[in-house]
């Protein structure tokens, strides 16, 4: 014990100087003289003790899950493995390689990193919260295997409080700055807004039909509605929807653990539009512009978090009918990382073919963000899958490098067997991954495909209907729905928090289970 916690006063020292947690892992003295390798001689392991027990701190620190740490192929080198094992190995090194001895220095000299960290600084976004450290049993290697959450009923009463609190937190950073002797509170807009989308409705129809339920004078008319929505600048609602992303994550901040960097997706989903499109600059054309729509631009936390939208973004491009300036994404996603990096550490951003370019690339690296993007299949590239194939290659790399007016890195491609199928997909990322790794870690791509469900569920179940040609009343609606989404994921999260057992992505109160709650409870003030 005494040496596991000279172990963990280093790793602590080194934080303290500014290092990163990779760094202070690396650095530190292991002490093995008198810990055993469960691998015996005349059998040695493909992996290094002293690196798997390297990798077995910074895993306890961090909190992450094998199945989380196997994609993290950059932490091979500095700890002295050719790569990181996979989820199975991991598990199986914790369980049968360690023995009690081995887990026991681990865990004494995690901990005391983690208390240290927490009760005297420095701020290390990567360390786990001090509560799962102190007054429980440790977590063990096969945790990732056995803690399955069970069925959990909730009483209505519990549901209505957490659903409340997440309202609550979510409608406050929003002001229309209309004046205080007006006939309407800016909360009864919000609660006929949700309620539109809830039915699914457009405001003139959905106000009627709002009256009918609470009362002719209860809510605004349609028209009163409209004018409203009007008052909010698209500028004040984004700025209005970054306050509200901080007060939400604001009321999880005991419960999540959003201290450490987290993997982010940016996507950007459509609206359709029929209507003319003559002064509508925001209307971009679709499908060879014979579809046109207004466009939005998300970025979310995606992975084994809590999958809540941190950002919006407009997006404004050239079309036929405009003056605009040709697609600039790669501006879009530098304001969604620099808005979303202000709620929490981002570790690796994860974008479609769509933002697929080397100014792309440099923002994200300017913004000192890891990522990963699929390649579009060029001429050049097919030459390399083709030469690949020939030689019986299944992976490879190609070392490249960004050179833009932005600045320049090094980056690598990363050719790869598709999970869709036949062929070879190829990744675009700045992290030095070699060709052993390279198909383990564009798995983390995966992770993408929490952010479908969401557009999904934004637009069928929170959004509500308008034909409204002005582009205040289009940018609201769409805000709206996602603040809605928001709130349903937090009271998601709070609920599962208040039992024990693993948090999964599948939610335990359905999408229109909690919108029906929150147009029930808000309540105009007196």
């Amino acid at each position: 014990m005494t040496h596991a916690y000279k172990t963990g006063i280093e790793i602590r020292e080194v934080l303290r100087d500014g290092a990163s947690l990779r760094s202070a892992v690396n650095e530190a003295t292991l002490y093995t003289d008198q810990l055993e390798d469960g691998c015996p001689e005349w059998h040695p392991a493909p992996d290094s003790f002293q690196g798997m027990l390297r990798l077995s701190i910074y895993r306890e620190i961090t909190g992450d899950s094998y199945r989380t740490l196997e994609t993290y192929q950059e932490l091979a080198e500095p700890f002295g493995l050719e790569h990181i094992p996979d989820e199975s190995v991991l598990s199986r090194t914790w369980r049968k390689r360690f023995d009690d001895g081995v887990r026991e220095y681990v865990t004494v000299a995690v901990h005391f990193v983690v208390k240290e960290i927490h009760d005297y600084g420095p701020t290390v976004p990567a360390v786990r919260p001090k509560k799962e450290v102190t007054g429980s049993k440790p977590k063990s290697g096969d945790d990732d295997e056995q803690d399955k959450p069970t069925g959990t009923e909730f009483s209505d009463e519990q549901i209505r409080r957490t659903t409340r609190l997440a309202r609550d937190h979510g409608f406050d950073g929003f002001d229309s700055g209309r004046a205080q002797n007006a006939s309407y509170e800016d909360t009864q807009f919000f609660e006929l807004q949700t309620f539109m989308g809830m039915v699914g409705c457009g405001t003139a129809q959905g106000a009627a039909r709002f009256q009918f339920r609470r009362g002719e004078e209860y809510g605004p008319h349609g028209e009163t509605h409209l004018r409203a929505v009007k008052q909010f600048e698209p500028t004040e609602l984004v700025e209005g929807f970054d306050q509200a992303s901080d007060r939400l994550l604001s009321a999880i901040a005991d419960e999540a653990s959003f201290r450490r960097p987290v993997t982010a997706a940016i996507d950007i989903t459509t609206v359709p539009y029929y209507g003319d499109v003559e002064g509508m600059p925001m209307v971009s054309g679709i499908g060879g512009e014979e579809e046109r729509a207004f466009k939005f631009a998300t970025l979310s936390i995606v992975g084994e978090n809590v999958p809540l939208i941190l950002a919006i973004e407009p997006v404004r491009e050239s079309s036929a009918w405009d003056d605009n300036q040709s697609n600039q994404v790669h501006r879009v996603v530098r304001r969604l990382v620099r808005r979303a990096k202000d709620h929490v550490p981002i570790e690796t951003v994860l974008c479609d073919r769509e933002f697929d370019s080397m100014r792309v690339y440099q923002t994200l690296s300017n913004l000192d963000v890891n990522y990963l993007i699929p390649k579009r299949i060029s001429s050049t590239e097919r030459k390399a899958i083709d030469s690949m194939e020939a030689d019986g290659q299944d992976t490879a790399v190609e070392t490249a490098s960004v050179d833009v007016e932005a600045g320049s890195h090094p980056m690598r491609f990363l050719y790869v067997p598709s999970t869709s199928g036949d062929g070879t997909a190829v990744f675009a990322t700045n992290l030095p991954v070699g060709p052993d790794q390279a198909e383990i870690f564009c798995r983390r791509y995966s992770r993408r495909w929490q952010i479908e469900n969401e557009y999904k569920s934004i637009k069928n179940d929170f959004l509500a209907k308008t034909s409204s040609k002005d582009y205040r009343v289009r940018l609201f609606y769409f805000v709206f729905a996602v603040l809605l989404y928001n709130i349903w994921r937090l009271t998601d999260f709070l609920l599962k928090a208040a039992v024990d057992g693993e948090m999964d992505y599948a939610p335990v109160l359905t999408a229109g289970e909690c919108v029906e709650i929150v147009v029930s409870t808000l309540i105009p003030p007196d």
